[in-house]
């Protein structure tokens, strides 16, 4: 256990380095905005590019994967979606961000480089995965039940806007850019050229540490405000019934071991920032999402080392 607790330590530790750093004044919280886009726009896509253009998956399918980590995501939508409106008495709206919010692991930022800790090269591999899909899959789903609940209280709306904006920004995200490229390369069985392959491992050597540091950051500048208490009940969901929800799933389709252990456990990760860009491209929710970010995240450090030693003990 000594070196998962390093791990966690050491990922968690960067993001409480960035959160001091701006507490303190050190830096702007306005940096972690700027280091965020970078991770997102250069380091991580080509890790993800670096990773899906060599990924090798043998015989292997990634439908139980996909199975058994997305399956658990409507029933934690559906709660965090009627304590959100029903518990603590917000609209239909909210509901949809309290929905997303308790289901929307932080794949990427936090996601990547505890995996890579405690799993190495072979765990991104499995991430990479869940990734290629997971925004396009949860963007799609918030669009749908945002267009439900305005349809429901007689709103307009244009599908086709909808639908366009959702294509082109998908199609323009160079997370999506970084996956696409990489498994095309991958298709083409072409060696990647010493210099870009160089520059690269560069971009994509800095992808862990810059992004936990700028997430810790970040969340110093989001912060806690309004009524916490929808946040603490939508990150007990986050946290604890999304992971319980896969590991039964994993249990019960017989999932091998190492993607067992990556699907409960990135189950298990806070709510990423997503969430509160979701609610601010529709305009409610805003406060719970973050609420909902900075307290899963603060919460992850316990339940992280929880559902580590949990598939450790099951799946050796």
């Amino acid at each position: 256990m000594l070196p998962l607790a390093e791990t966690i330590a050491f990922v968690f530790g960067l993001i409480g380095l960035g959160y001091v750093a701006g507490w303190i004044g050190l830096l702007r919280t306005q940096v972690g905005e700027a280091l965020t886009q970078f991770a997102i726009v250069a380091a991580v896509p080509a890790l993800l590019f670096r990773t899906l253009s060599t990924l090798d998956l043998g015989d292997r399918s990634p439908w139980p994967l996909w199975l058994c980590y997305f399956s658990a995501i409507p029933v934690v939508w559906a709660a965090g979606h009627l304590i959100t409106t029903r518990v603590f008495g917000r609209e239909p709206a909210a509901g949809v961000v309290g929905g997303v919010a308790s289901s929307f692991s932080n794949l990427l930022l936090l996601g990547i480089p505890l995996v890579l800790g405690v799993f190495g090269q072979p765990g991104i591999d499995v991430l990479s995965l869940l990734l290629a899909i997971h925004l396009p899959v949860m963007m799609a789903a918030s669009i749908v039940a945002f267009e439900l609940v305005q349809r429901g209280e007689g709103k307009p709306s244009s599908v086709g806007r909808i639908v366009l904006d959702f294509l082109r920004n998908l199609i323009t995200n160079p997370l999506i850019v970084g996956i696409l490229a990489g498994l095309a390369w991958r298709a083409t069985g072409l060696a990647l050229p010493s210099v870009p392959a160089r520059i690269i491992d560069a971009f994509a050597g800095t992808a862990g540490t810059v992004a936990l540091f700028a997430m810790g950051l970040s969340l110093r500048g989001y912060g806690l405000g309004g009524n916490v208490r929808p946040g603490i009940a939508l990150s007990a969901l986050k946290l604890l019934l999304q992971p319980a929800a896969v590991l039964a799933m994993v249990l019960a389709i017989g999932l091998p071991p190492l993607a067992a252990k990556i699907a409960v456990v990135a189950a298990g990760l806070p709510t990423g920032i997503n969430p509160y860009l979701i609610a601010t491209r529709f305009g409610t929710g805003q406060t719970l999402a973050s609420n909902t970010m900075t307290i899963s995240t603060m919460g992850a450090v316990v339940t992280t080392g929880l559902w580590l030693a949990v598939v450790q003990a099951i799946f050796g």
